[in-house]
């Protein structure tokens, strides 16, 4: 399909755009961005509410949700950049990680577009773009840069050369850190997604109420581990033999000192990890995308340590932060070095783990 990549000398008056898709779990999302990384659109279907009862994402909820969502978004997408197909000169969805039936939505539905419109079709990594969101963000190169991704699925550290290239440095050996939020957020009867909810909590708490463990903290491995931590929240809410918490048990203050406490835990530990890869690496740029970066605590930690190593810190505003399909924009760097894709290319779910 390279044969119909797009020509750079395209006349000044001709906007090029890519329409880019992003259903890799429970966000239905489309963007078009232009050529020079304008985002003209960014339109996101939330599936909160569907999934909040179950305390987390039920993926053939979401895979139906996607359906129902998925022509109306890009519909809309469309409407905001005041773009019709036609204008269009290449379309991009997120092909992997994620849920195996959202992400199936999502590709299908582009692979759909690209056959009628007879457009170059990529395939963009969602873990890369999470990073993306950062020269987004910035509106000038970024690279090279440590990259932290932090969300439900993810918590990886990666070494950034460039756009493109990017090296798993460490990951989480269990739970990723907005998975544990959403755990013991359920644990003390808040609400779900658990992030919001913990940091809310948080702000009439004291954050050295409990010593909660730090997972590798002085240790030189680049890998993250919050399972023992979430099990320390349950033993110091319920007792040492407990095995669920009763939320009506604790008071007002001691769920606000949990959460607080929780939370500095693991924030503390994210911001010590991206300290010592800016140290092993040598350089002066600090990228964070995904859901978790959108916490203000986290967020002045990093700040903290991106001073104290004499580095850049980059964080896109929250709706680059979470889910959404503009930072799917790294298809331009994919459409600039001819890397399109077949129709009858596939998805790679799961998670992304350092080996």
């Amino acid at each position: 399909m390279t044969d119909n990549l797009p020509s750079d000398e395209s006349g000044a008056g001709e906007r090029r755009l890519i329409l880019a898709i992003e259903s890799s779990c429970d966000e239905t999302a489309a963007s078009v961005i232009d050529s020079d990384l304008n985002i003209l659109a960014n339109v996101v279907a939330s599936q909160t509410d569907l999934h909040q009862r179950f305390g987390g994402v039920v993926p053939e909820i979401a895979s139906r949700a996607h359906v129902e969502n998925i022509l109306p978004v890009i519909d809309e997408s469309l409407r905001q950049a005041n773009a019709t197909l036609k204008d269009l000169s290449a379309i991009a969805a997120v092909t992997h990680p994620g849920l195996v039936g959202s992400l199936l939505i999502g590709l299908t539905a582009a692979k759909t577009l690209a056959a009628v419109l007879d457009l170059p079709l990529v395939a963009v990594d969602h873990l890369q773009a999470h990073i993306f969101a950062c020269r987004l963000a910035a509106v000038r190169d970024v690279f090279p840069a440590v990259g932290l991704v932090v969300s439900g699925g993810h918590t990886n550290l990666y070494d950034c050369q460039a756009p493109l290239e990017m090296e798993l440095l460490g990951s989480t050996i269990d739970d990723a850190a907005g998975e544990a939020f959403d755990k013991v957020a359920a644990m003390l009867g808040l609400d779900y997604p658990g992030g919001p909810s913990i940091e809310r909590a948080a702000r009439d708490g004291n954050p050295a109420a409990y010593d909660f463990p730090r997972s590798f903290i002085k240790q030189d491995r680049l890998e993250f581990s919050f399972s023992g931590l979430k099990t320390a929240v349950l033993y110091r809410a319920a007792g040492q033999q407990a095995k669920t918490v009763d939320p009506a048990s604790l008071s007002r203050q001691q769920i606000a000192d949990v959460a607080a406490s929780f939370q500095e835990a693991v924030v503390d530990v994210l911001a010590a990890k991206c300290g010592q890869a800016l140290q092993q690496l040598g350089y002066r740029t600090l990228c964070v995308g995904g859901g978790v970066a959108a916490n203000s605590r986290l967020r002045e930690k990093l700040t903290e340590v991106a001073t104290q190593c004499g580095a850049e810190l980059i964080i896109p505003p929250m709706e680059l932060c979470t889910d959404n399909a503009a930072m799917a924009a790294i298809a331009w760097e994919l459409l600039a070095r001819g890397e399109t894709v077949a129709l009858d290319v596939g998805v790679q779910p799961g998670l992304v783990r350092k080996k």
